[in-house]
């Protein structure tokens, strides 16, 4: 279960914990047969030895085996903090299908990458939360390393992509968000946001709320979530369509082919003032095309989190 398409057999399994298993475990396997082998991801029990710190941990059995020492890590230990920050407003549900029992949407792709990379991180003793939101946060767990809080956000992950759980017209507010988490998370944290950064309020005052992150010493990836044949390529048949705006229920009728031009040089433009931004404000930003391979996401992660520790 290594891609995106495998979304249609993730929903055969409850256990969101068990999906995020077989994808990560996946990913780790492919990762060791790739020309990547040197990302190492690090044993959960275990940690290289810092010259000078007590020896009273020191695994020596494995000293015997590998001639390196290790210490021996704890569940009050942790490498790294980390805030997975989800949209949820209606705009997510697209592509939306009514009564679709099977979501492959940018929602659908959000959660499924969102829990593989909580799996991920437990495994490599990094502390995790997770705030989910739309005009105002929904949810929000500080980080921890605990099984009990990873218990409670595959939970929460799993109730967004239940069968009849989908909400229309529900808005979002990207940018009052983003300030208020910029506020809220007191401790350095790596901020990863899940989002098609449609907001409806003017750019620059979202930007400002990114670049307030950054302010606060918080590194930053954006995952820019985009089903990009429809939404970036606008590829769509030559016919008349009815668009439906999914936040605020307004309907258009037209053919797509008719504006295709504009409308592509125009969202253009808008993505490539917000690649231009995050690198001026240095956040990590990263094209999520839910048609792709999730293993681009956690490739993603372990880069930043390798320049970082």
């Amino acid at each position: 279960m290594n891609n995106i398409f495998d979304i249609e057999q993730f929903h055969q399994f409850d256990n969101l914990g068990l999906v995020a298993h077989e994808v990560v475990e996946g990913f780790i396997t492919g990762l060791h047969r790739s020309p990547f082998h040197g990302f190492s991801v690090e044993f959960a029990e275990h940690r290289l030895y810092n010259q000078g710190e007590s020896t009273k941990h020191i695994d020596w059995r494995l000293f015997a085996r590998t001639d390196k020492l290790f210490v021996k890590q704890y569940e009050e230990e942790t490498n790294l903090r980390c805030q997975l920050v989800i949209d949820t407003s209606s705009s997510m549900l697209f592509p939306y299908s009514k009564g679709d029992k099977h979501l492959h949407n940018k929602l659908a792709f959000s959660v499924y990458t969102a829990a593989a990379l909580i799996y991920l991180m437990r495994k490599q003793r990094d502390a995790v939360g997770l705030t989910l939101f739309s005009d105002e946060i929904e949810f929000h767990s500080s980080p921890r390393i605990s099984s009990v809080n990873a218990e409670i956000m595959f939970g929460k992950l799993s109730e967004l992509i239940q069968p009849g759980n989908a909400h229309l017209r529900k808005n979002t507010n990207t940018t009052q968000v983003l300030h208020q988490i910029a506020e809220n998370i007191h401790k350095r944290s790596l901020v990863i946001i899940f989002s098609d950064m449609l907001d409806g309020n003017n750019t620059d005052e979202l930007f400002s709320a990114l670049q307030h992150l950054r302010y606060n010493k918080h590194e930053v990836i954006l995952f820019h979530v985009t089903d990009h044949s429809l939404e970036r390529e606008f590829e769509f048949p030559n016919r008349p369509h009815k668009f439906v705006d999914l936040e605020s229920g307004q309907v258009v009728k037209f053919n797509p082919w008719e504006v295709k031009k504009h409308y592509v040089s125009t969202v253009s433009d808008y993505f490539e003032d917000l690649k231009v931004k995050c690198g001026q404000y240095k956040i990590d930003l990263a094209e999520a095309d839910i048609n792709k391979d999730f293993k681009e996401a956690l490739f993603s992660y372990l880069v930043k989190r390798k320049k970082l520790y």
